[in-house]
C-alpha cells in the first residue's frame, strides 16, 4: 500500500532502528500490520529490503519493537504525573486519564483488528504490560486520594484496582472492544469514568 504519513516522521539524531521503529510505529497502529508491508516501510524510509531487515530480521520483530517503544513512551508520560505528587488528587487522575486516552487514540480499529486475527499471543503480552502500567500509576494516585480524603476509605485501594483491572482485562481486548461497537478510546474512557465516580467521596465531589 502507499503510506500516507499523518505526522511528520523525525531524523535527526536518531539510529536506524529508531526511524525503522519510528515509521512501523505510525503505520501499523494506524492502518494494521498486515496491510504495511516491510516493502512499505523501505520505501518509505528510503532505505533498501536489505538495510531494513538487518536491523529486524522479520515483521513480527519490528512489531514487538514498536510495542515495547509505546510502552516506553507511555511510561514516560505517565511517570510525569505520578512523581510529582500533586496535592491536588483529582487532577492527577484526571491528568492520567487523557494521558491514557491520548496513547489509546493512537491505536486504531485495523490494527485491534489485526491484533484478534493474526497474534492473539502479542496481545496476551500487551494486556500483561498494560496491567502492570495502571496498577503502578493509578494505584500511586488512588492511595494519595485515600490520605487526603478524595477517595472512599472503606474500600481498599487493592480492591479498587483489582476492579479496574478486571473490567479492562475483560472488556480492553479486540474480540469485545469489536462486539461492543467500541474503540481503545472509548473503551477506556468508559470504564475509568465509571470506576472512579464510584470511590470518590462526597468531600472530593464538591472539590470538583
Amino acid at each position: 500500500m502507499k503510506l500516507h504519513p499523518t505526522k511528520s516522521l523525525p531524523a535527526a539524531g536518531l539510529s536506524m532502528a529508531e526511524r525503522i521503529v519510528a515509521a512501523a510505529r505510525q503505520h501499523f497502529l494506524t492502518h494494521g500490520f498486515r496491510r504495511v508491508t516491510m516493502d512499505d516501510l523501505a520505501r518509505e524510509l528510503g532505505i533498501s529490503k536489505k538495510t531494513l531487515y538487518a536491523s529486524f530480521p522479520s515483521k513480527m520483530a519490528l512489531l514487538e519493537a514498536v510495542l515495547v517503544d509505546k510502552f516506553r513512551s507511555v511510561e514516560k508520560d505517565l511517570s510525569g504525573i505520578t512523581s510529582t505528587r500533586s496535592p491536588d488528587v483529582l487532577a492527577s487522575l484526571r491528568q492520567l486519564l487523557a494521558c491514557m486516552q491520548h496513547h489509546t487514540d493512537e491505536i486504531k480499529p485495523p490494527f485491534v483488528r489485526d491484533m484478534r486475527r493474526e497474534s492473539p499471543e502479542t496481545f496476551h503480552m500487551v494486556e500483561v504490560r498494560r496491567r502492570d502500567v495502571i496498577q503502578r500509576h493509578f494505584g500511586t494516585v488512588l492511595s494519595q486520594g485515600r490520605k487526603a480524603g478524595i477517595i472512599r476509605k472503606d474500600i481498599s485501594t487493592g480492591l479498587i484496582m483489582e476492579i479496574l483491572l478486571s473490567a479492562v482485562q475483560a472488556i480492553m481486548n479486540p474480540s469485545r472492544i469489536l462486539e461492543l461497537g467500541l474503540t481503545p478510546t472509548s473503551g477506556y474512557h468508559a470504564i475509568v469514568t465509571v470506576v472512579l465516580e464510584g470511590v470518590i467521596t462526597d468531600s472530593g465531589r464538591r472539590k470538583r
